[in-house]
Parts: structure tokens; C-alpha cells; sequence
């Protein structure tokens, strides 16, 4: 949850500090792989192999291409500055949850070897995680604010969300989608406090 003293100490450009430097990293993390031998894919998630589950932590700073980071860099930016207005330290409880349950969720749905590398899980999770933040306990301002940027995020992205599960092609995990947003949407009602009635 986010306290008091978090949020006050966050100024409202420093909040955003750090879904910038978490995208940033991975744009160094690709120019990497691009300049230096081998591949970093290799250390993504790979499925069933108790020795891939550090794939939970480094696969969603991976990308197979600059394509594939591309596609993620503005989708992941919007959602995570959007989580990140709650402060960092909420930023980073709601990456975490998302990384660990979507991490864990896909090892053990994919087939047995499958890798999976890529920030999409996060994106995922950001999404339900401001959509369903709305239903979480908190001040009547604050969810209908939150119902209004839910509504906008919705509008833009819920169909490519949608898609992004139920009608992915050959080679994108909808298994990092699906677990990804179930992760956003527990991150949602995570040590929220109900608020004292009156």
C-alpha cells in the first residue's frame, strides 16, 4: 500500500523516475545483446526447468528484437507511469507481484522448454492493475478518479489487451499476458487499507 509519507515525498515529475529507468535499462539491455557475442535470451523463463526460473526477474528486461521492444516501450510507459502515480514504492510492490505471479503462472502453464522473454507480462499487469484498482478499498475521490483513467485506458487498449490473450499468433505467450494481468489486478487489492467510515 501506498503510505502517507511516500506519496509525500514523491514529487509529482519524480514518480515517474522509475517506469523510466526500468524502460531505459532495458533499452540498454537490448543495445547489449545487439553489440556483444551470443544472446541474452537464453536467461529468460524457461518453462518446467527449475533453472529458467530466473526468467522470473531477467526475462522481462529481454526482448527477441528491437521490434519486439519497441512494440512494448510505449504501452509499457503510459500503464507504468499510471501505476507509478501512487508513488514508488507502490510502483515497485506492483511490479514485483506482477513479475512473480505472471513469471510463475506462465513457467508452469507453457509447454515444458518453452522460453519466454519480454516486458508484455508487465504491461499486462499494469493494465489490470489500473483497471481494477477502481474496485479496491480507498477514498470515494480517489476511485472515481481512477474510474475515469480506467474508462480512458480501456478505450485505448482493451481491445489489443483482449487480442493479446485470446487471439495471439504463433510465438507471443498469451500465458505471460493472462498470468501478467491476474498479477495486476491481486496487485490491485494488495495491502490496500478500507477506509474508516465516518
Amino acid at each position: 500500500m501506498t503510505s502517507p509519507a511516500d506519496t509525500r515525498r514523491s514529487t509529482p515529475l519524480g514518480r515517474f523516475v522509475s517506469p523510466v529507468a526500468l524502460l531505459a535499462l532495458m533499452w540498454v539491455v537490448q543495445f547489449a545483446d545487439a553489440v556483444l557475442p551470443g544472446s541474452f535470451s537464453g536467461f529468460g523463463l524457461r518453462s518446467w526447468d527449475p533453472s529458467g526460473l530466473g526468467g522470473i526477474v531477467v526475462g522481462p528486461l529481454l526482448h527477441a528484437s528491437w521490434p519486439h521492444l519497441i512494440a512494448n516501450s510505449v504501452p509499457f510507459l503510459v500503464l507504468g507511469c499510471l501505476v507509478a502515480v501512487e508513488g514508488t514504492r507502490r510502483f515497485w510492490a506492483v511490479t514485483a507481484m506482477v513479475a512473480v505471479i505472471g513469471g510463475l503462472g506462465t513457467w508452469v502453464a507453457n509447454a515444458p522448454g518453452t522460453l519466454t522473454v519480454g516486458a508484455s507480462g508487465l504491461v499486462f499487469g499494469y493494465f489490470g492493475y489500473v483497471v481494477l484498482r477502481v474496485f479496491a478499498p480507498g477514498r470515494v475521490a480517489h476511485r472515481i478518479l481512477y474510474a475515469v483513467v480506467a474508462i480512458i485506458v480501456v478505450s485505448l487498449y482493451g481491445g489489443s489487451m483482449l487480442a493479446g490473450v485470446i487471439g495471439v499468433r504463433e510465438g507471443i505467450s498469451w500465458q505471460a499476458h493472462l498470468f501478467g494481468a491476474i498479477g495486476g489486478g491481486i496487485a490491485a487489492f494488495a495491502g490496500r487499507r478500507r477506509t474508516p467510515s465516518p
